[in-house]
């Protein structure tokens, strides 16, 4: 398969650089109970399905959407966590990765360039490019059923350590299927002196693929890693402390920074020996969860570039990760950004200046 990169105008290093191996579109639709009781699997996780299954289910949704239409947009974990540095903080941000020479490809090249990710380290493929359906009930939860089977995506003999040069943060989600293309990259950005953080992703993938985990954030090469209450529970599943607390100290025994994320709870995270709770801030009730921990991230991370202390790190997640659920969809609206950059003033955080 002839990988061919997109042009680089010697462009300075990102920043954070972000590694989505399959390009993602995801198409958010709110719906009503109905059609996801037809839909096999948990309410309110991730689990993957075949093209066949993704089409059956984009047909449903000509019957089954609710008030707003569906919504097409640059998608993935890592996609939205540095589309969201650039967009909102300022921060210069990239993606590594491989889109198809399809609709749905040039759509992420497209939204991710128009946001001010470098986009030079996607490599364009033969083949399709990854979509996912995001269906949002009443409640703003959301039910993920993404198609990657036949998408294309980055090989680990692909990357170069010129990729991760000059930048000082790698973004990961985990994903078992990637785990070759996650340790490679892992180790260029070890060499290269950057920070590496991982997202645990959804709680189905903790609960099949622990032990992988475990191996992972045992190798010492995580130095933040991010958890959702649900991945938290799933990581200590059958341990006799099982609680958010217990999953905090456990990361925070192989990370550097350890988060997990409580939803309308806040937050709770360590470094060092500090422990702090930070509250949600913004809506009680989510218009829409897509994308919460991945802001969440994107705040986050822009208070540790900028050495901030970990309870105003965590206080910056909750700003950006409060204003994307305001509204359907992983990336945060201009309206959104507005009332995020207005709650900072009000509790006296910093305020990006993303003229810059």
């Amino acid at each position: 398969m002839v990988a061919e990169a997109l042009p680089n105008s010697h462009e300075a290093p990102p920043v954070v650089l972000g590694l989505q191996p399959a390009a993602l579109i995801d198409n958010v639709a709110p719906v009503d109970w109905s059609l996801l009781d037809q839909i096999p699997g948990d309410r309110g996780g991730s689990i993957p399905v075949q093209k066949d299954e993704l089409e059956h289910i984009l047909k449903e949704l000509d019957t089954h959407v609710t008030a707003a239409p569906l919504k097409k947009m640059a998608g993935g974990s890592v996609a939205n966590t540095v589309r969201g540095l650039s967009v909102g903080f300022g921060v210069a941000t990239g993606i590594i990765g491989a889109y198809g020479d399809d609709e749905q490809g040039q759509l992420f090249v497209s939204n991710m360039g128009f946001s001010g990710v470098s986009i030079s380290r996607l490599r364009k493929k033969k083949g399709s490019t990854g979509q996912c359906v995001c269906l949002v009930d009443d409640s703003g939860n959301r039910t993920m059923r993404p198609c990657l089977s036949s998408a294309v995506k980055i090989q680990a003999d692909e990357l170069s350590k010129d990729d991760f040069t000059g930048s000082k943060w790698l973004v990961l989600r985990y994903a078992v299927f990637n785990l070759e293309v996650i340790k490679a990259a892992i180790g260029f950005a070890k060499q290269e002196g950057l920070s590496v953080s991982l997202d645990l992703a959804s709680f189905e993938m903790v609960r099949n693929y622990r032990s992988e985990l475990r191996q992972l954030l045992e190798s010492g090469n995580i130095d933040l890693c991010f958890a959702n209450e649900d991945e938290a529970a799933e990581l200590l599943r059958g341990e006799q402390e099982a609680g958010p607390e217990a999953a905090l100290e456990f990361l925070s025994r192989h990370c550097s920074w350890a988060v997990v994320t409580l939803g309308p709870k806040g937050c709770i995270a360590k470094h060092d020996k500090e422990v702090v709770q930070v509250p949600a801030i913004g809506e009680t009730v989510a218009t829409d969860a897509t994308g919460a921990g991945d802001l969440f991230a994107s705040g986050f991370l822009y208070g540790l570039i900028k050495g901030l202390p970990l309870e105003e790190c965590c206080k910056m997640g909750s700003c950006s990760g409060g204003s994307v659920i305001r509204a359907l969809g992983g990336e945060v609206t201009p309206e959104n950004w507005q009332w995020m950059h207005k709650q900072l003033q009000l509790k006296n955080l910093p305020v990006p200046d993303i003229r810059n």
